[in-house]
C-alpha cells in the first residue's frame, strides 16, 4: 500500500472512531433540544444536523481560546441543530404576520399606559378576544423557535469564546451594551412571565415541566413563554 493510500486509511479510521466517540453528545443534545421542540421536529434530522456541527468543531477548535473541545463541540453541535430548524421554517405567513402584530400591540399599550400590557389590554388593541389572543400566543411558540438568538444575541455572545474576532472595539461595545440592555429589560418582565424564562433557560426544564412547577397547563405556559419574548421584541425593537 502506498504512503497516500495508507495515510487515507488511517485518517478514515480515525474519523470513525472520533465519531464513534462523540456521537452520544450528539444524541444527547439533540434529544434535550426536542423535549423544547414542536412535535413535528425529528430526532434523526437533528442528529445528522449535529454531526455535521461536530465536526465542523473538529476541523475549527483552537485549544488556545480558552474553552475545552466538549464545550466548544457542545456549541457548534447545538448551534447546527438550530440552523436546520429554521431552515425548515414551518410556520404559515399569517403566524408571523400576528406575531408582529402582536410585539406592536404590547408596544402601543405600554407606551401609552407606562406599565406592562396585560392579556387583556393586548387583546382589545388587537381587536380580538382573549381567547383568540391566546390562540395567537400558543400558536407563535408552537410553530417556530423562540431563544434569546431571536433578540439578537447567541449563547456564545453571552458567555462563550468565540472563533471569530471581534472587528472592532465599537462591535465589542455594541455587543456588551445589548447584553446589559437585555439583562434590564428581562428583570422588568412581570414576574410569572420573569420566572417561566428562568426555569425554562436557567434551569432547562421543558414547557411541561414548567406548568407542573407552577401549577399551570403546558399550554398556558407556552402562551406565558410567547408573550414574555414578544414583549422582550417589542422594547427591544428600537436597539440598533
Amino acid at each position: 500500500m502506498g504512503g497516500a493510500a495508507l495515510y487515507k486509511t488511517c485518517q478514515l479510521d480515525a474519523n470513525e472512531s472520533f465519531i464513534k466517540e462523540y456521537a452520544p453528545l450528539v444524541k444527547r443534545i439533540a434529544h434535550h433540544l426536542l423535549a423544547r421542540l414542536p412535535s413535528i421536529i425529528q430526532a434523526e434530522d437533528l442528529i445528522q444536523a449535529g454531526m455535521i456541527g461536530l465536526i465542523e468543531a473538529a476541523r475549527n477548535f483552537d485549544e488556545q481560546k480558552g474553552a475545552t473541545f466538549i464545550t466548544y463541540a457542545g456549541i457548534r453541535i447545538r448551534g447546527a441543530m438550530l440552523d436546520e430548524i429554521r431552515k425548515g421554517d414551518w410556520a404559515p405567513r399569517s403566524v408571523h404576520k400576528n406575531t408582529r402584530r402582536v410585539a406592536q400591540a404590547m408596544r402601543e399599550v405600554e407606551n401609552s399606559t407606562g406599565r406592562d400590557a396585560r392579556d387583556v389590554d393586548v387583546a382589545r388593541t388587537l381587536g380580538v378576544s382573549l381567547e383568540e389572543y391566546h390562540q395567537i400566543l400558543q400558536d407563535s411558540n408552537s410553530s417556530r423557535i423562540f431563544a434569546f438568538e431571536d433578540l439578537g444575541v447567541n449563547e456564545e455572545a453571552l458567555d462563550c469564546p468565540t472563533t471569530n474576532p471581534i472587528s472592532g472595539p465599537l462591535e465589542g461595545l455594541q455587543r456588551d451594551d445589548f447584553k446589559q440592555k437585555l439583562g434590564v429589560e428581562i428583570a422588568k418582565l412581570p414576574e410569572r412571565e420573569k420566572l417561566v424564562l428562568a426555569l425554562y433557560y436557567d434551569e432547562e426544564l421543558n414547557l411541561r415541566e414548567v406548568g407542573e412547577v407552577l401549577g399551570v397547563s403546558e399550554s398556558r405556559i407556552s402562551q406565558i413563554h410567547s408573550q414574555a419574548m414578544l414583549r422582550l421584541k417589542s422594547r427591544l425593537v428600537n436597539w440598533k
